[in-house]
């Protein structure tokens, strides 16, 4: 007989399931498979044909996406099951629409060698954010890679640079505000006015008690500040599983990711983000963080529950009117949660999206998502030359996105 938590995980597990598959075509906007690559190559194309892909590129999936004020696309290859890809931050040729992706290692390929002084190289970028107003990338680096136990001194930190140039405008350390063995610096937001970051740290690599966290990070100061450590609103449920396709991700060694996706209001206001191991969607108002004397126990009154997202979460964004997208790797789709009217509904979903991770917005205002079946790549599920990267865009207009 199943004690009371088994059947809570029990209930959890056939209620995500339920949902997964209650979502009609008639009920949501369409989804169009933009861009669908074999694999990825840092090589240049040989007489305008592919060039060939990268001989690791199932251990360098793509996760990250972001485009800046042009269109160009900005992606991250987290060094989460090899260390070998010769960056982790690149950015993306989209006019290309076969063959591997196309990647340009930025600012440069000794810019993202982990062989270089960790304090100043990139060795593992997952979340990252294009600053259009300055003009500037903010790379979040959580330093650990492949095979080690811990971050080296000095490797965890939010590295910002300038889009033209890719020279460094700032090193912000994150030493004394994030675990060398415990954290998992997952994502991070920019208030591009104020220029203060906000950033998750899931505590994945200290599960299955995440040492779970929110940093603040001041651009003119340098000064970082954690809040919420571990506090329930950031940490995995109780009893939550994580499913994809209908089906329990990892079972028998279960997924535990904290907060993941990250978001914030256009004026700044408000964050938000999501548990990857939960249900739901919480927010905070932003003054309270930047206010260096607030107590941990004040921030985390102001902490909002805003309600259950409907399915397990990666990435969020937010629109130029304030909705918060959030995807939704249960129902292979996007939820928009309204904070006008308070309410969460699935807008797209699409039985070929496999784990929706980073949604960004081109700037015609299309949403454009990853997929690259990410639990499958970190569970080793994936075989050598049957890996597919692939970007999906929603048309928030209602009609078909279009393709150039």
């Amino acid at each position: 007989m199943f004690n009371r938590s088994h059947r809570f995980a029990a209930l959890a597990l056939a209620t995500l399931v339920t949902l997964s598959n209650s979502a009609s075509a008639a009920d949501t906007l369409p989804l169009q498979r933009w861009r669908s690559y074999a694999g990825v190559s840092w090589d240049a194309p040989n007489n305008g044909a592919n060039p060939a892909p990268f001989a690791a590129s199932v251990n360098a999936p793509i996760a990250g996406l972001h485009f800046d004020a042009q269109g160009t696309a900005y992606v991250s290859t987290p060094r989460l099951v090899s260390s070998g890809a010769p960056a982790t931050l690149s950015i993306l040729d989209t006019s290309a629409k076969t063959g591997p992706a196309r990647l340009t290692a930025f600012p440069s390929t000794q810019g993202n060698a982990v062989t270089a002084a960790p304090e100043q190289s990139l060795r593992n970028v997952l979340g990252f954010h294009v600053d259009r107003r300055n003009g500037w990338l903010w790379a979040l680096d959580m330093g650990v890679i492949a095979g080690e136990a811990e971050a080296p001194a000095g490797s965890q930190k939010v590295l910002v640079l300038d889009l033209k140039s890719g020279r460094t405008v700032k090193r912000i350390a994150l030493d004394g505000v994030a675990d060398r063995k415990g954290s998992f610096l997952n994502d991070i937001v920019v208030d591009e006015r104020r220029r203060v970051a906000y950033i998750s740290d899931s505590g994945s690599r200290s599960a299955p008690n995440n040492r779970v966290g929110l940093i603040v990070a001041d651009f003119a100061s340098g000064k970082t500040r954690r809040v919420l450590d571990r506090h329930p609103s950031l940490q995995v449920e109780p009893g939550v599983k994580v499913v994809s396709h209908g089906a329990e991700v990892w079972p028998g060694k279960p997924l535990l990711i904290g907060i993941n996706g990250i978001g914030l209001s256009p004026d700044g206001s408000t964050l938000y983000w999501t548990v990857t191991t939960g249900t739901r969607a919480h927010s905070l108002p932003t003054a309270i963080l930047r206010k260096a004397d607030a107590s941990d126990a004040q921030i985390a009154e102001a902490v909002q529950d805003l309600g259950a997202v409907g399915g397990n979460t990666d990435g969020i964004v937010t629109d130029a009117q304030g909705g918060l997208y959030i995807t939704d790797v249960t129902r292979n789709g996007i939820v928009k949660y309204e904070p006008r009217t308070k309410t969460m509904s699935l807008i797209a979903s699409d039985e070929g999206v496999h784990w929706p991770d980073t949604p960004a917005f081109l700037p015609d205002g299309d949403l454009v998502f990853t997929s690259s079946s990410l639990n499958q790549h970190f569970a080793g599920a994936v075989k050598r030359g049957e890996e597919r990267y692939e970007l999906w865009r929603l048309s928030l207009s209602g009609h078909p996105a279009k393709t150039p």
